[in-house]
């Protein structure tokens, strides 16, 4: 894009920036540096304890900092992105301010400049922006509009102790998780922020020892949660073989202890195969999910029980059920088929 090109600075064991690589490559840079752009805090699901640094060593070298607003919440009430260096920051109405996260977020949300950036706003024909009326870069000035009153009603309705309230609850929600799965899986990245090991308001789980124990991959995992009435977490994102989980404030306890107590289970069901108690490939992970027809089938003929496979937990008796069972996932990413009818059809 403008024919800039994206140069990666390295992440620490913790999660965070490093910092040396940062400092070399802005001074290798220097006549180059555009930019950086960060999360806070980071997807890493950390709080960068750097972060004032990294802004100033940005700015040493004329660039400017560009931080990514998808987890803002958790810093409402707490923190101000201006404050630790940020020269632009959106907020993308994901998450925060009641919108759900989903499909990565609503097109609808603020970017916010400092003062000195103000002159190179884009304008519009029709809303002026700064007094600009030339320059726009999309037909919908306001974006998804429609979601905005739900976004308003609910900053109206908590106020300022109630959205401080959400962002520390999303921070705890995530660290309440966290505690209870560490011991069965590995958390990934914890950050230094905080002696105690805690994380941000989200966490990520190695699922990659497992591939070698029990033949088990992440995308396992992800399938049987289906067997528990749960959609999967984000997977293999932002680190590969792994679950990123982010409860938010929203979830009440008793969703979340239902989820770790999947995970749990899950992770007993991989002991099992590592102990030899079950198949390497017919096993309730390898096979999942398992539909209420196949379920029911007359044609059984797998080494567990029906039980097993369908009501792992008691919960599992009112969940949702899958439509549909294992597909090949990466088959279906690499040849697409086309549903649309014939382009004679539209003539």
């Amino acid at each position: 894009m403008a024919n800039m090109r994206v140069v990666v600075v390295e992440s620490d064991k913790h999660g965070n920036i490093n910092y040396k690589d940062l400092a070399e490559k802005s001074a290798r840079y220097k006549d180059e540096l555009a930019a950086i752009m960060v999360t806070y805090p980071s997807t890493h699901g950390v709080f960068e304890s750097s972060i004032r640094d990294v802004c100033d060593k940005v700015h040493e070298h004329g660039g400017q900092v560009y931080l990514d607003g998808a987890n803002m919440n958790a810093q409402v009430g707490l923190c101000r992105p201006g404050d630790y260096g940020s020269d632009v920051s959106h907020l993308n109405l994901h998450k925060t301010f009641c919108i759900p996260h989903g499909g990565g977020g609503p097109g609808i949300g603020p970017i916010g400049v400092k003062r000195h950036l103000a002159p190179f706003l884009p304008g519009h024909p029709v809303i002026p922006v700064d007094g600009r009326h030339d320059g726009a870069v999309a037909g919908a000035p306001w974006g998804s509009a429609s979601i905005l009153p739900i976004t308003w009603a609910y900053i109206r309705m908590m106020g300022h102790k109630g959205l401080k309230k959400a962002s520390q609850m999303a921070i705890l929600n995530a660290n309440y998780m966290a505690r209870r799965l560490e011991g069965a899986y590995r958390i990934v990245y914890k950050g230094t922020w905080d002696e105690q090991g805690l994380v941000a308001h989200e966490f990520i789980l190695d699922f990659k020892p497992f591939k070698k124990t029990a033949g088990i991959e992440v995308v396992d995992v992800a399938k049987r949660l289906m067997d528990y009435g749960f959609h999967s977490p984000t997977m293999s994102w932002p680190v590969h073989d792994c679950l990123m989980i982010e409860p938010t404030e929203s979830e009440d306890k008793g969703e979340m202890d239902r989820l770790v107590d999947a995970l749990l289970s899950i992770r007993e069901e991989i002991a099992m195969i590592e102990r030899g108690e079950m198949d390497r490939l017919k096993n309730p992970l390898k096979m999942a999910p398992h539909t209420l027809a196949k379920v029911v089938s007359n044609d059984w003929d797998l080494p567990y029980s029906r039980e097993m496979a369908a009501f792992p937990k008691p919960w599992c008796h009112h969940k949702t059920w899958p439509t549909v069972g294992r597909v090949d996932d990466q088959y279906g990413d690499r040849n697409l088929v086309c549903t649309c009818p014939p382009i004679e059809d539209y003539q």
